[in-house]
């Protein structure tokens, strides 16, 4: 029988536990569809789905027993050069069958910049194998994030992550987010034209084509902007550039899919054709490490064919993992989640809304589906930020945890300045504890003001 630790065993081994600060936080005891509980007893709504990753909640029973069933078989890990597994293959044609038609080849990792990480590399493989090894340069956006591991890194524009780490990692040409409250230039849309996005051409050709391998974005901005929905055109632009220059386009969705947005695939609110789109997050669902790239035939079999992917990671195709995310595809679409996100979605945007008619601090309401954001402001008029130092989006993120509710928080001025907070409840929330969320986040507000 496994011996439970004392209180005072667990003060004992809290010094020899580090994340990014030393912040004490909450022990967490159990947890049950979009609650949680810590071990003082106090509820707390999960009002950002942890890392907008628990899209099913928590302790969804079709999970637990899809798990539950697969440890009983023993094989919970099979490496993927000594054996195939069905969960894997499953997993494989479940998301080739729910992407696009042109996307039908599928490659495993574990997680977010692993996924990131991989669709790099085999934009860099396949330019390499067809001849043009002068394609080596990828181009993203400033902000963004798109993970924290080293190549990952390099595409993101977040200046506290990146600061330390620029000596190890290349320097990529970054064009302006689609930020439209803060456009880079100044301007208003529609009357911009998308200078935006028109950026990517100008930076292709500064690079020069034949050195560009790809162009890597989120549909939707995550971390890093706080929901930024690009104009409907946007995207529209960017692939004609892409198209017009033979370079390919990546899409980050790994916190934008599996019905985050109120689709199943970001990507589809504007029927945009990705060269590779990568996964994770909501794929696994938060009840196993799980993410992947999704290609077309010609990039992966070229790269296949060439002498092999020269990428990998042990975990790669786990049994258990995709046996989970099988499942999570299924609750999914059994019980119409990406409706779900989409309706309670409007029905939280529109109360955020209103929040914002009574809170002067809450300068901007933005996102889609269950992937909301708002921005704090010092002056709703002229959008100036609050000075650094006073720490906003922490502070709210405090209260509202005093009010017991967890949101998500950020900076938007390349992480130097500017606070954001993102709210993105599991896709299994009902209008009632949409109205819970809300009352919590009006009390928040209300102590900090």
């Amino acid at each position: 029988m496994t011996k439970i630790a004392t209180a005072a065993e667990l003060d004992r081994a809290r010094p020899y536990l580090f994340y990014q600060t030393a912040t004490r936080l909450p022990l967490v005891k159990k947890a049950e569809g979009i609650y949680i509980w810590d071990e003082d007893g106090k509820e707390y709504i999960d009002g950002c789905s942890g890392a907008m990753i628990s899209h099913l909640g928590h302790g969804h029973p079709r999970l637990i027993r899809a798990m539950t069933d697969r440890a009983a078989s023993g094989v919970v890990f099979a490496y993927r050069t000594q054996f195939e597994s069905r969960p894997a293959l499953e997993l494989a044609g479940a998301l080739v069958d729910a992407s696009a038609p042109h996307l039908d080849r599928v490659f495993y990792v574990s997680g977010g910049s692993e996924a990131v990480e991989s669709a790099m590399k085999i934009c860099r493989q396949y330019f390499w194998a067809k001849g043009e090894g002068s394609r080596h340069v990828f181009i993203s956006r400033s902000p963004s994030y798109h993970g924290s591991t080293l190549g990952a890194l390099a595409l993101t524009t977040y200046a506290p992550l990146e600061n330390p780490f620029r000596p190890l990692t290349r320097s990529y040409p970054k064009i302006p987010a689609p930020y439209c409250y803060r456009c880079h230039y100044g301007a208003k849309y529609p009357e911009c034209g998308i200078r935006c996005a028109r950026n990517l051409e100008t930076t292709i050709l500064d690079q020069g084509p034949g050195n560009v391998a790809a162009f890597v974005a989120e549909p939707i901005g995550g971390a890093s902007t706080g929901a930024v929905v690009p104009p409907e055109e946007y995207f529209d632009v960017i692939q004609g550039i892409c198209r017009k220059y033979g370079i390919f386009l990546i899409l980050d969705e790994v916190m934008t899919a599996f019905g985050r947005t109120g689709k199943l695939f970001a990507y589809e609110h504007w029927n945009t054709e990705a060269d590779v789109v990568a996964l994770s997050k909501g794929m696994g669902a938060g009840y196993y490490p799980l993410g992947a790239i999704v290609t077309r035939r010609e990039i992966a079999d070229t790269v296949v064919e060439s002498g092999g992917f020269q990428h990998g990671h042990t975990y790669a195709g786990n049994p258990m993992a995709c046996a989970v995310g099988l499942e999570v595809m299924n609750v999914i679409r059994d019980e119409n989640l990406c409706g779900n996100a989409e309706r309670m979605g409007a029905v939280l945007k529109s109360g955020l809304e209103e929040l914002k008619t009574r809170h002067p601090v809450i300068g901007d309401v933005r996102g889609r589906g269950l992937l909301l954001g708002i921005e704090l402001v010092a002056d709703p008029d002229t959008r100036e930020p609050f000075p650094a130092d006073r720490n906003m989006n922490l502070r709210l993120t405090r209260e509202a945890r005093e009010k017991g509710l967890i949101i998500y928080p950020r900076r938007c001025i390349n992480g130097l300045s500017g606070d954001h907070l993102v709210v993105a409840p599991p896709l299994i929330v009902d209008e009632k504890q949409v109205a819970d969320i809300l009352d919590r986040l009006d009390g928040a507000l209300a102590q900090l003001s």
